[in-house]
């Protein structure tokens, strides 16, 4: 049984590292547009106040989110940008102190809950510490979009590490994700983290590889960066394969990112 309070604790500085960044911009700032298409600063922080508020019902109450998942299935293709746009229509002030407030009630929610204890949610259910990091991974992709707009610089934190593992365990979804059959052997990733460090997955003997920076297999399973402008390698063809196709996060494959120098 995994104790989640690593990545809870990691989901918490995350989001703090991310509040520094937005606590202090102008109201014309949080209008500015991200690289993601239609939204602003405000949308993304919206998202992740939206997310993190449907996590905590997901953990407190089921009846709860059994409502809420009627509710994405009635407009499955405008329920996640909707929950964003009401968000985003806040005065910053109020949308803040909404996402800090609901960030800090999930935070509890999961180091209350139950040992062993599995949640509902759009995909599969999930422990509290796959729930956490879902939420790290989303804190982190959207913080790089604003960080981007922003022209800041967010240095790489071994917090990476429970990205780089979601990315690797979401191998098979991503196939599926686009209507494929995931090949039947296990790579071996290797990627060397921030301060050096190799980390491995999969056996060392795998006929297929992906090897390279974890910032660079972050970046592209949260499809912030194009496979062509990352410094990953892969050998064999199902792993070529694969890096076309990454995602570590549930639902349809995005559209991700144009390689650079190349209009969105």
């Amino acid at each position: 049984m995994s104790d989640p309070t690593p990545v809870i604790d990691d989901l918490r500085e995350e989001s703090e590292e991310l509040d520094a960044l937005v606590a202090r911009l102008s109201p014309e700032e949080w209008r500015l547009t991200t690289p993601a298409p239609g939204w602003t600063i405000a949308h993304q922080i919206a998202h992740l106040a939206w997310t993190d508020r449907a996590a905590r019902v997901a953990v407190t109450d089921e009846d709860g989110f059994r409502r809420l998942v009627e509710q994405a299935l009635a407009a499955p293709d405008r329920y996640v940008d909707d929950g964003a746009e009401e968000g985003a229509r806040q005065d910053p002030d109020a949308l803040l102190a909404a996402w800090r407030e609901g960030r800090a009630a999930l935070d509890e929610a999961l180091r209350e809950s139950a040992p062993g204890a599995r949640f509902p949610w759009y995909g599969p259910p999930m422990a509290a510490a796959s729930m956490a990091t879902a939420r790290l991974m989303e804190t982190w992709a959207h913080g790089l979009d604003i960080a981007d707009t922003l022209g800041a610089t967010r240095p790489p934190t071994d917090r990476l590490r429970h990205i780089a593992r979601i990315g690797v365990r979401a191998r098979d979804f991503a196939y599926a994700a686009h209507g494929l059959t995931p090949p039947a052997a296990p790579f071996r990733v290797e990627l060397t983290g921030p301060a050096g460090d190799l980390w491995t997955y999969g056996p060392e003997d795998a006929a297929q590889r992906v090897t390279g920076p974890a910032l660079d297999f972050c970046l592209l399973a949260t499809q912030r960066a194009h496979r062509t402008d990352l410094a990953l390698t892969a050998e064999g063809p199902d792993a070529d394969r694969w890096l076309d196709l990454a995602q570590a996060f549930a639902g349809p494959p995005g559209a991700g990112r144009p390689p650079k120098g190349t209009a969105r």
